[in-house]
């Protein structure tokens, strides 16, 4: 299986990724949904990250996370190229995410979901993943959100 990265600030390649990332961003999500004008300022932001997973050249997928306090997370993007999916790769990312995000002692992770995502609402359902609510006009006037979380025991 292919190994995660994570994508470091002083990293020689930042530019090589995050372009590469941009583009499947454009590929993947409508135009108003996609974070391809403001990635290089979202990766910037000291309580964020970013994994993903490079296979030759390419890079498969990635996700996009934060930590806006010290109690909650983030899950802003999840993303996999289209010919990588159904190989686990989104599994994998969102599974390290959720790992990144336990280490800073956070009591809840969320995240928002257009309900028409079949898999990508699996995916988040088999990882522990409950519903919260629908948001609507979430993504624009005509198409919702589910707001997802998932909740951690606190010793």
């Amino acid at each position: 299986m292919a190994e995660i990265v994570e994508l470091q600030r002083n990293s020689t390649n930042w530019v090589k990724v995050v372009d590469d990332i941009v583009r499947i961003e454009k590929k993947i999500f409508p135009k108003h949904e996609s974070l391809a004008r403001s990635f290089d300022e979202e990766l910037k932001k000291k309580n964020s990250g970013l994994l993903y997973i490079p296979l030759g050249e390419d890079i498969a997928g990635y996700v996009m996370y934060s930590w806006p306090s010290s109690l909650s997370a983030c899950i802003t993007k999840l993303a996999v190229k289209e010919n990588y999916r159904g190989k686990g790769h989104g599994e994998k990312l969102l599974k390290a995410a959720v790992q990144k995000c336990r280490t800073r002692n956070v009591h809840r992770i969320s995240l928002h979901v257009d309900p028409t995502r079949t898999a990508a609402m699996q995916l988040y359902k088999k990882l522990g993943f409950q519903v919260d609510t629908l948001v609507e006009g979430y993504y624009s006037s005509d198409r919702n959100a589910y707001r997802m979380y998932l909740d951690f025991d606190m010793e």
